[in-house]
């Protein structure tokens, strides 16, 4: 099982949505631990990150070796996710 590494954006983002949102998103953080490549993934143009949405909220995450790191958390309808990389 792959180690968890979250950037203080992501965990500053989270701490800001409510309770069914936050265990929405945290939800599919675990889910990505065991299965980091799911169905709903897409690898991102012009940057080596991986993305995935959760609801109404876009996950932009990393996998090495034996760390996923999550890099920003957002939401999926707008452009601000894409412009905080």
């Amino acid at each position: 099982m792959l180690k968890l590494q979250i950037s203080k954006d992501s965990g500053k983002f989270l701490d800001t949505l409510p309770p069914k949102q936050f265990r929405q998103i945290v939800k599919k953080v675990f889910s990505l631990l065991e299965n980091p490549r799911p169905n709903d993934y897409k690898e991102l143009k012009g940057h080596p990150f991986l993305r995935c949405d959760s609801g109404e909220y876009r996950i932009v995450y990393d996998v090495s070796e034996d760390t996923l790191r999550i890099i920003i958390i957002g939401k999926r309808n707008d452009d601000e996710v894409y412009r905080r990389l």
